[in-house]
């Protein structure tokens, strides 16, 4: 019998939430078939399966939240008489292994089967550390780092190992003497760089009723070696933003967090939990219903958040007289339509953007506070926000700034009913440089979108309308005639750019809209 488990999904993708179960138990399964339909962050996928045989037992459903390295399936692989075999050499071992040893000494074991090793504290306290909780979550450095029991005031964390915990108040020790006598006694508070840390913290908590246990998270890829340095700074190896291949933390990163911690500047990048003040109970005033957050949803929320805890946004508004561009649209709507696509705002848009990106090249840009640089792109890939029922994706138009119009527009079409049928790739999400997003469809004067982090700008469009312009005559005098305005709002990171900057460049858009010329004389 052979459990198939959950594959890697893709880059930073480590659980997704189960849509459809494809196979029920006594259905032959062939490999590569595929066995559930899953929602990650990104889009939604079908896993296919890597063992065939029979189906003996499906281990979840429609709804539950699956990790990679989790139990799907239970299955009877082809040649199950060889797969007996097999498993004769290794009762002969289990038979031959000495007795286990007693409850007392595995439990003073340094890395325990889940156990936790006590650690004598202030007053008495009993200090747990749960490294071999996080070592069986998947730790990628296969290493489990045990501070040794000879030093017992070592920096030590406390964590429930719950994703929802992270960012929680851990208990910290600093270096010192023996423990004294009473609990009561008054203790120095030692100090962590500027940030000063309670020792007692954890002689209140540990009144209170313990939290109920919940599955534990992967932790943050990082060698033995960088825990060590970030235990000794007093430092949450899990708050830390990794800059190597997958994620994975350096000693470096772990010197650039404490470098922030102690000058209070944001952590660029780093996820915010979505966490609040402690809701009401609003049933207390009539009938509720709760759902589920879906996963995309989720995503989002924490993304919106780190961007708009991290980045200081400017919007400015302009207008756009498209009354001549609103006739050429018209006029050649049937190209368009000829390559697949709709000649829209938005594609239009897409082009002008483009164009703008190579005058204005800080708006291509990203901001890596860790190392003081400023990364400027060499290519243009231009993100289109769309509105589906599952939440907004964001679909790339890659190297907007060499495609036409048209190939603009038939692209965009395509990727928008790819994003509202689920058929949208996490590879056709990923490398944007820049954002848009239209709500002219549907109505507005104007709105603030919020920077798609790690870029530095998006530009918003609203509905256009009919308004009295002022226009001089030749002669001198003037008169208000009807001309359609298109309202632009555009925010942007004030770290990198400047409000003259802005209005610059939201202009350089404006200008190109009114006088579609410029686009083929300046871009």
């Amino acid at each position: 019998m052979t459990d198939f488990t959950l594959p890697e999904l893709g880059e930073n993708i480590t659980s997704g939430d189960v849509l459809r179960v494809l196979v029920n138990a006594g259905d032959t399964l062939a490999k590569d078939q595929p066995v559930l339909e899953l929602e990650t962050d990104k889009a939604t996928i079908e896993v296919p399966s890597s063992v065939a045989g029979q189906v003996k037992d499906v281990k979840v459903k429609a709804g539950d939240k699956v990790k990679v390295g989790q139990a799907i399936l239970s299955v009877e692989e082809n040649g199950a008489g060889r797969s007996e075999a097999s498993e004769a050499p290794r009762r002969e071992q289990a038979q031959s292994k000495p007795a286990a040893r007693p409850a007392e000494q595995a439990s003073n074991d340094a890395v325990g089967a889940n156990t936790a090793e006590k650690v004598p504290s202030d007053g008495g306290l009993e200090q747990h550390v749960e490294g071999a909780k996080r070592a069986t979550a998947g730790d990628k450095s296969g290493v489990v780092e045990q501070p040794p029991v000879a030093r017992p005031f070592e920096g030590r964390e406390r964590r429930s190992g719950d994703r929802a915990d992270r960012g929680a108040d851990h208990l910290r020790q600093g270096y010192g003497g023996p423990p004294k006598p009473s609990a009561q006694a008054e203790s120095p508070v030692p100090q962590e760089g500027n940030k000063v840390v309670d020792i007692n913290r954890g002689a209140r908590a540990s009144a209170e009723p313990p939290a109920p246990a919940t599955p534990a998270e992967a932790p943050a890829p990082a060698a033995p070696s960088v825990r060590r340095m970030a235990r000794e700074l007093g430092i949450d190896i899990d708050e830390v933003r990794g800059t190597g291949p997958a994620g994975r933390i350096s000693v470096e990163d772990v010197k650039a967090h404490a470098k922030q911690l102690v000058s209070g500047a944001p952590r660029g990048g780093a996820a915010v939990p979505a966490r609040g003040e402690p809701l009401p109970d609003f049933s207390r005033w009539g009938e509720i219903e709760r759902q589920p957050m879906r996963a995309v949803r989720r995503k989002t929320a924490e993304h919106l958040s780190a961007a708009w805890t991290t980045i200081p946004h400017v919007t400015q508004h302009d207008l756009a007289d498209i009354t001549a561009l609103e006739e050429l649209r018209k006029r050649f709507a049937k190209q368009a339509e000829a390559a697949g696509g709709n000649l829209t705002v938005t594609a239009i848009a897409v082009k002008v953007v483009a164009a703008a990106l190579k005058v204005f090249p800080q708006f291509n840009a990203s901001v890596d506070l860790a190392a003081e640089e400023i990364i400027y792109k060499k290519y243009v890939h231009i993100g289109v926000a769309v509105d589906t029922d599952r939440g907004l994706l964001v679909p790339v138009i890659r190297d907007a700034d060499k495609k036409n119009i048209v190939q603009i527009a038939a692209e965009l079409a395509q990727l928008s009913e790819k994003a509202r049928s689920r058929k949208l790739t996490l590879e056709e999400m990923q490398g944007g440089t820049f954002s848009i997003s239209n709500l002219g469809g549907i109505g507005g004067t104007a709105f603030t979108p919020i920077v798609n982090l790690p870029e530095v700008a998006i530009l918003g469009i609203s509905r256009a309308r009919m308004e009295p312009v002022y226009k001089k005559g030749d002669a001198g005098g003037g008169d208000f005639v009807p001309r359609l305005m298109l309202p632009l709002s555009l925010s942007y990171d004030h770290r990198l750019i400047d409000g003259a900057d802005g209005i610059h460049f939201l202009r350089w858009v404006a200008d190109a809209l009114e006088q579609p010329f410029l686009l083929a004389l300046q871009g």
